[in-house]
């Protein structure tokens, strides 16, 4: 998971795709923002969609998705075509996160409404619900608070059946829980321990039953930070360059130290016995956020775990 708001250039993409196919990793996930996440005004940012369709047309394995796009970004009926073009040209290997969206400087700087949580999430929620329904290829009609279709059959389907993953960001609390317990096939949650994350799994799992729905057709995912290193001094020296990304000052050991709980930090072998907490968790599936993005032995030390 590639933070792409903190100035990666195209040809970085390309390199960083070409050593996710090379070294077998499953995909290549991005952020969708505009603005750098960490307050750095100077640092820019390709368009999440564009990047992905890009990428889409230069590789051959690897799933492509965002993690996650905001609902105050785009219409959904735009954004559930955007995502089916992009699964057209990689010949189905997109998948979409959405969340209800919560960097209000980039917001405030681009134009996009930023209005409080409540209806961010009544948003969040009916995008949700139109992105699915113009995916199943029944005609939609839909009449919400923020957005009406009238007889809408967007056409061509998307290339997956029966349709691209759909993630929903959050913190597994009702007002991204329900509903995607009702049109979601995954729920991915961020930067928690893994006793956090069985807690999260746990309301998910009730959820599920209140409506009905089995809990193993819901999968839930984790996305978190990563720092890893060869032996001790390649750890630091990967804990230094993390901190840099992040405009961090200090010593990488208390970094390491401060962060071991809701990231996965230390050697391959410390790494591995802590996705295996995960796991044993709920946590189905990692997406690792990979700051330092030049730094493709870092890649290729993500694929041996």
């Amino acid at each position: 998971m590639i933070e792409g708001q903190e100035d990666v250039a195209w040809d970085e993409w390309t390199v960083l795709a070409r050593a996710c196919e090379e070294h077998g990793l499953e995909g290549l996930f991005r952020s969708d923002h505009y603005s750098s996440v960490f307050g750095i005004e100077e640092r820019g940012s390709l368009d999440a969609w564009a990047t992905l369709a890009g990428l889409a047309a230069v590789t051959q394995r690897i799933r492509l998705g965002t993690m996650v796009s905001p609902a105050t970004f785009r219409h959904p009926s735009q954004l559930a075509k955007v995502v089916t073009t992009v699964d057209h040209i990689s010949g189905g290997r997109v998948e979409l996160g959405l969340g209800a969206g919560w960097h209000e400087r980039e917001h405030r700087a681009y134009g996009f409404e930023f209005p409080d949580l409540s209806t961010r999430l009544e948003r969040f929620a009916e995008q949700l619900e139109i992105v699915s329904r113009t995916w199943s290829g029944d005609e939609v009609d839909f009449a919400g608070e923020h957005y009406r279709l009238e007889h809408a059959r967007p056409l061509p389907l998307p290339v997956q059946r029966p349709r691209p993953n759909l993630i929903v960001g959050g913190a597994a609390k009702r007002g991204t829980a329900v509903p995607a317990v009702r049109f979601a096939d995954e729920y991915n949650t961020t930067f928690s321990s893994p006793e956090e994350c069985a807690r999260r799994r746990k309301r998910l799992d009730e959820a599920c039953e209140r409506a009905g729905r089995d809990p193993a057709t819901l999968t839930f995912s984790l996305m978190t930070g990563v720092v890893l290193g060869s032996d001790r001094a390649d750890l630091l020296a990967r804990a230094s360059r993390t901190m840099e990304v992040r405009g961090q000052d200090g010593d990488p050991e208390a970094f390491l130290h401060e962060n071991r709980d809701e990231m996965i930090v230390g050697t391959l072998d410390e790494a591995r016995e802590r996705l295996a907490e995960y796991e044993a968790a709920g946590v189905e599936r990692v997406l690792l956020q990979h700051l330092p993005h030049r730094d493709l032995d870092g890649v290729e030390l993500i694929a041996a775990l």
